[in-house]
């Protein structure tokens, strides 16, 4: 395995729950940085290593690494039943994909290995009926399977409060239903609070509760779990990961790069060691490209996207395509509009709608509203192919940011600026938690060009509270309040950009307020 920053050797446990039929021995079990999880079971104790060490990778999300530490557990008790239902949890990603019609085969297939006459607890046998819903052969049953699993896991977690899995997953369970709400989040939060207090270093408590404050309300209830995960489990590339969510909400923008360098080259390894799988660096990567730009390191998201090309394992269409996402992203973000109109579309559909709001973006923004209407024309035309209700659709919020700065290159200032207003707050009310350039900081950059600073001011603010820190709202705010003569204003936003961004820093704005420093000596 790859060497990890924190060298720590973790024990996993099993313990007896009252009421139980006779489990396996209790004696301490060691994992090799994963965290420490409780699962009494009816298996042997030469399956008890393997078993665990796939509980607790289940619970950091390594779905691969589980498979074969249950297909381990299954060869070393060939009655293990826990070991089949591990299997068949490896199949099923809640908060990812879920469970496709390939991966729901896959799943009844591993559960109906288990036989009738293997020693099976009754806590187990619930454990095996709650999964064995997700893995339904019952096609009337849809998303209401998801629904069905956790009220099956609430009951398991009602029986056995002490249990600290059925707690972990009934949690977990609670944040895959297919609707979301603050409601919802707070009473996983505090599944999550007592199972944190109970269990320290239970992977699954930390993991979850950062998921569940994955917002910008409720991040800073995050921040502990964030900053305690990576510890706890070390050997897993998503737990190194997994902080980086929380630190983007709140600003924390050198507590991502770091995360998600180790998380990167952790995944790498675990990809070449056929224990993961690229999205896991990809998607670190992702993280790594928007935080380096929001500490000013312009050359360094750069090569994030160069190196997309080194990513173990990769296919050619989804280095593609997140270089499409990346390159767009950092075009926007970074206001190269000349350079923006230069790419040449590609890819599938939803590549183009990206490609192609960018180029119209572009266009309007250098005052071309014919340029910026054809793009249009195009990014409509895209969309259309993409099926709607698809992840991989862009936001209507974003088709209505390129008609509002269309309508502004065409000088239509009133029909611009309301049609920005209405973008941003729709992008509020859905708090994506994306890396796209806010509504609303467009329509603050809109205003700017209206020589209406104040107002400006009003809106790179409203940003900044929803996420703290963002270069450019920082950047904005103050030269907005340099331009409505509010100097002391000027000179805290300036200050507080300068101190987020390290020495080496290289984007353009920051000369500028090197230069202006200067000039006022």
């Amino acid at each position: 395995m790859l060497p990890v920053r924190f060298l720590l050797i973790l024990m996993i446990l099993t313990l007896f729950l009252p009421g139980q039929a006779q489990q396996a021995s209790a004696s301490p079990i060691a994992s090799a940085g994963l965290g420490k999880v409780v699962f009494p079971n009816s298996c042997s104790s030469a399956a008890q290593s393997a078993l665990l060490q796939g509980i607790a990778q289940l619970h950091s999300f390594q779905y691969a690494a589980a498979e074969n530490a249950f297909t381990e557990a299954s060869h070393s008790d060939q009655k293990c039943a826990v070991a089949y239902w591990g299997l068949a949890m490896s199949s099923y990603r809640p908060l990812w994909d879920g469970a496709d019609e390939k991966a729901i085969k896959k799943g009844r297939h591993f559960l109906d290995q288990i036989q009738n006459d293997w020693p099976v607890s009754r806590r187990e046998h619930e454990y095996i009926d709650a999964i064995a819903i997700i893995f339904s052969d019952n096609r009337r049953l849809g998303d209401e399977r998801i629904a069905a699993y956790s009220r099956a896991m609430a009951e398991i977690a009602k029986h056995y409060p002490d249990d600290g899995e059925a707690q972990a997953f009934y949690a977990l369970s609670l944040l895959a239903l297919p609707h979301d709400d603050t409601k919802l989040r707070e009473q996983v939060i505090a599944i999550l609070n007592k199972l944190m207090a109970a269990q320290p270093e239970h992977p699954g408590a930390v993991h979850y509760l950062i998921h569940a404050t994955d917002t910008a309300e409720l991040a800073p209830q995050g921040l502990e779990a964030a900053r305690r995960y990576a510890k706890i489990a070390p050997d897993s590339s998503h737990a190194l990961h997994m902080p980086a969510h929380i630190f983007v909400r709140l600003g924390l923008w050198q507590e991502s790069v770091d995360s998600n360098l180790a998380a990167a080259a952790a995944a790498a390894e675990a990809t070449k060691n056929h224990m993961g799988e690229p999205q896991y660096q990809f998607h670190a990567m992702d993280f790594l490209d928007f935080s380096y730009l929001q500490l000013g390191e312009e050359a360094k998201a750069q090569q994030v996207v160069e190196d997309l090309n080194k990513v173990t394992g990769a296919s050619l269409g989804w280095i593609k395509n997140l270089r499409v996402i990346l390159t767009t992203r950092n075009l926007l973000e970074l206001h190269r509009w000349k350079d923006a109109l230069a790419v040449a579309p590609q890819g599938d559909a939803f590549e183009f709608q990206l490609v192609y709001a960018l180029r119209a973006t572009a266009a309007a923004r250098t005052g071309d509203p014919h340029a910026a209407e054809e793009n249009y024309k195009n990014l409509k035309s895209a969309m259309k192919k993409q099926k709607r209700g698809r992840d991989t659709r862009l936001e209507d919020y974003r088709r209505q940011e390129v008609e509002a700065w269309i309508a502004f290159a065409k000088g239509d200032n009133k029909k611009a600026l309301k049609l920005m207003r209405s973008a941003a707050n729709k992008q509020d009310q859905e708090d994506s938690g994306d890396f796209t350039v806010p509504a609303r900081e467009m329509l603050a950059d809109m205003l700017m060009e209206l020589h209406r600073p104040a107002e400006a001011l009003g809106e790179y603010e409203s940003v900044l509270e929803i996420s703290p820190n963002r270069f450019n709202d920082l950047f904005g705010a103050a030269s907005a309040a340099q331009m409505a003569g509010d100097s002391s204003k000027a000179k805290s936003y300036y200050s507080k950009l300068r101190e987020n961004c390290p020495a080496a820093a290289d984007r353009e704005e920051l000369q500028k307020i090197k230069m202006a420093a200067a000039g006022s000596n």
